[in-house]
Formats: C-alpha cells, structure tokens, sequence
C-alpha cells in the first residue's frame, strides 16, 4: 500500500493486539473487509488464523523474525513511542483516506491497554467520519454531536464522558439524563433502551463515548443515524 490520497469509505478493520474476537460478527466483518491492518504483534494471530493483513504497522518489537520477512512488503515501520501502535495504525489508515475505520481486537488481555484504546477514540473521532470499536460484547461509538441510535428494547447502553465539559440530555433511556454536565466516567453507564431508537443531546462543547450491548441471540440491526455536517449515513451492522 503506498501513498495514497484517494477517499475510500469502507471495508477498512484495524486488528489491535488484544484478545482477538471470537463472536460471529466481528469475525464475519473481519472476513468481509477489504483492508486489514494489523497493529504490529496482532499480525501472529492473523497469521494462525489464515488471515492474512494488507498492511502490518508499528514499532515492530512484537513480530516474530519470520513473520518479518514473509510480511516485507506490508510491514510500516513507525518508531515513534508517544503513541501506541493502535494510533499508528489510525494515522495510517487516516493518510491512505479511509473515512470509516472499524477497530477490533483492541480490549481484553491487559485492562491498562483496555482503557487506553477506549478512551483513544475520542481523539481519533475527528479523523474520520465513523471510527467504532467492536468487542465480542458491544460496540464503542465516540460522538462529537447530537446522534440518534437504532436500537431495540432493554439494550445496555453506556455512556462515557471523557472530558467534563457541556451538557448532555438523552431520550429513549430507562433512566434519562436532562441538561446534565457529567463529570465521571460512571455517571452515564448502565443505562438500558426503551424502544427502537434513542438519542444522546450534545451540547456544543461535549463529547461522548457510546457503548452499545451486542445481541448474539437476536437478529438486529445495529446502526447509528447521525447528523454529520456531510450527510453521513453509517453502514449497517446486522448483529445475530
């Protein structure tokens, strides 16, 4: 993959080096993408699985030698280590112009590791039209403006405020948030839909982050409806 400014709305999955999905649907998307970037050592379970990256980005220090060598072609070298490898690979996908990112394999294993990547998302929510985090139990979604979700009856649903500024009011919840200026990552969690859609009021100044419970025993969809200045109208993920 070379330089390349051309924009491409989706199919790309960024695999992190946690602990890889073993739920239907983040396997299937990951079948069914069109690019898969590997951040560094998380190319030894794609290699174990058969999967096989188009682009393996990092400080290289968790690639076996082998690997090294097979994977030549795709390997990024990024030294750089104010940044994990994950917003390596963010960076990367963002300059080959990718505008919808979809990050597996990012929790899991290590909690520290955990929290960091979720909380990455904020600063990797300008980049790109839509940038989700998909774990084998639910989906992390940063906003930047008012959003509408799908959603269905009973859903858990979280909300994280990584920065306690403006005000946040939502409808559609079994606990709803009016006018409110959360100042704690727990104060928006454990929430639960009420019907088919709810919707999380920002004001100018606050950003969120959505976490979203996967349905495995329901055929659902799972989409965002925004009002992104551009119109965007995310891809559907159907959740089994």
């Amino acid at each position: 993959m070379g330089d390349n400014t051309e924009v491409k709305e989706r199919g790309c999955v960024i695999v992190a080096n946690g602990r890889f999905p073993s739920a239907e649907l983040p396997l299937r998307l990951l079948k069914e993408a069109k690019t898969i970037i590997a951040c560094d050592g998380a190319v030894k379970t794609l290699y174990e699985k058969g999967i096989h990256p188009d682009a393996i980005v990092g400080d290289l220090d968790s690639i076996p030698a082998d690997l090294r060598k097979r994977y030549a072609d795709q390997i990024h070298h990024v030294e750089d280590q104010e940044i994990n490898d994950l917003s390596k690979s963010i960076r990367f996908a963002h300059a080959q112009g990718y505008r919808e990112v979809l990050i597996l394999g990012a929790t899991g294993l290590r909690e520290d590791h955990t929290l960091g990547n979720i909380s990455l998302l904020m600063e990797y929510a300008p980049l790109f039209k839509r940038v989700e985090m998909l774990s084998d139990y639910g989906l992390f979604t940063p906003i930047l403006e008012t959003t509408t979700f799908a959603s269905y009856p009973g859903q858990q649903i979280s909300i994280f405020v990584l920065y306690p500024e403006g005000e946040i009011s939502t409808e559609g919840l079994r606990w709803p948030i009016c006018q409110r200026k959360l100042t704690s990552w727990w104060q928006g969690t454990l929430n639960e839909a009420l019907g088919n859609q709810f919707t999380v009021t920002l004001s100018p100044d606050c950003r969120v982050i959505i976490y979203r419970e996967a349905p495995h025993t329901k055929k659902l969809v799972l989409k965002s409806i925004t009002t992104f200045q551009d119109r965007y109208t995310p891809q559907l993920y159907m959740l089994k």
